[in-house]
């Protein structure tokens, strides 16, 4: 028996979680020493996992009983443009080297956007630990992180606000209330689940603090996740419904002038911070951060709320997709004068012809069609780009979470 006929690909259980987390952390090359900074203990890391494995659908190669290769997918749900959309968040991926280059992870991937399509999880998110990797297997980029970097006099100065700001637990009901409120009007936002909120978690420092802003009736309407270490103040999350909030939760920050040096933190959207402030001239720096897939274009185009054209609109495409042959081929894209998609296949003449990768982020709205066909990216006639342009609603897309 060859190497490759010894192994099975299974379902990776409950039972497996020593093996599955001895897998991720030498893929990822996670120490005890790194985990001892966080202040994890061995045991609270293995049970941290556990929801991974409970919660999950874990797909692994075994040889004989020994783990060698896992992908996991995470149940969970985005706001594409206002709609609720079932989303497979794929994580945990990895294989020991000595197994390497036997095509393993490529069926494992497969597999797991098979299984995705069959529980209508259309579209499937991921933090890439390689961009080239997973563009080649169907992922585009989806949004970015902005990190930014304000010395102490460059803070705002403190403009009047009718609400005020209580510092708070991190679990305390008005953060998830925001964040539901936020996430609701957000497009491509996670809409955190309790197992979310868990994966949000994960591996935060224990003096993590939450400061809310309630307005004039008392009713939160923003929050700031924040720590200090050696005079500078961390901000892992902002979070606000509307301006007010967003002032009143800076006036917050500026109230630690005396306090730090410097404040640093993400912004999950392409706004410059440095526009908005009086002294602008600060640090950014801006990183693509999460990529997306879809996973069933039918699916997919089924619940994709359009902008309505007012009238039918018919575009006959050819779409690549690099995996998943249900993608793949002619296909006529019809909208409804109300805005409701379908997909169907074709053998017209495409007028589009465009990869999943590029489908999937111009759907979303991080890249306009105008400016994907100007690179290349999207084979098609000026009209009928701007067709396109018409069809899709111009919001960015916000992504803070991590899993």
């Amino acid at each position: 028996m060859s190497r490759l006929e010894r192994l099975k690909m299974d379902r990776v259980e409950p039972k497996h979680w020593r093996q599955f987390n001895e897998l991720l952390r030498y893929v990822f090359q996670v120490t005890k020493k790194d985990l001892q900074t966080v202040g994890w203990e061995e045991r609270e890391i293995a049970l941290a996992k556990l929801p991974v494995l409970e919660q999950a659908d874990v797909l692994g190669w075994f040889d004989g009983e020994k783990l060698i290769s896992q992908i996991a997918v995470y149940p969970f749900q985005v706001n594409i443009f206002g709609r609720t959309l079932e989303m497979g968040g794929l994580t945990g991926v990895g294989t020991y080297p000595e197994y390497a280059n036997l095509g393993l992870m490529n069926k494992l991937i497969w597999q797991a956007l098979a299984d995705m399509k069959e529980r209508k999880q259309s579209i499937c998110y991921l933090y890439p630990y390689s961009l080239p990797f997973y563009r080649k297997k169907g992922w585009e980029i989806i949004s970015d992180k902005m990190t930014f970097e304000i010395k102490d006099y460059q803070l705002p100065k403190v403009k009047k606000v009718p609400g005020y700001v209580n510092r708070l637990n991190t679990d305390h009901p008005d953060i998830k209330t925001v964040y539901k409120l936020f996430s609701s009007k957000r497009h491509a936002t996670m809409i955190r689940t309790n197992l979310a909120w868990e994966e949000y978690w994960r591996w935060d420092l224990e003096d993590l603090t939450a400061a809310v802003y309630y307005d004039s009736t008392h009713q939160p309407q923003g929050y700031l996740l924040y720590w200090i270490s050696h005079d500078v103040l961390h901000i892992k999350e902002m979070v606000y419904i509307n301006e007010e909030a967003r002032i009143g939760l800076w006036n917050f920050i500026s109230a630690h002038f005396s306090m730090v040096s410097k404040v640093v933190g993400a912004i999950y959207t392409n706004e410059p911070l440095a526009f908005w402030l009086e002294d602008g001239d600060i640090k950014e720096t801006i990183a693509p951060y999460f990529m997306a897939r879809i996973v069933d274009v039918k699916q997919f185009i089924d619940q994709y709320p359009f902008r309505a054209p007012g009238v039918d609109i018919n575009l006959t495409m050819l779409i690549d997709d690099p995996i998943l042959e249900w993608n793949q081929g002619k296909f006529t894209l019809h909208v409804s004068a109300t805005g409701q998609g379908k997909l169907t296949q074709s053998v017209g003449e495409p007028l589009v012809s465009i990869t999943i990768q590029t489908l999937t982020t111009m759907l979303l709205g991080y890249k306009r069609p105008s400016y994907l066909a100007s690179i290349g990216r999207l084979t098609s006639n000026e009209q009928t780009v701007e067709i396109l342009e018409n069809l899709i609603e111009r919001q960015t897309p916000y992504f803070s979470d991590y899993f």
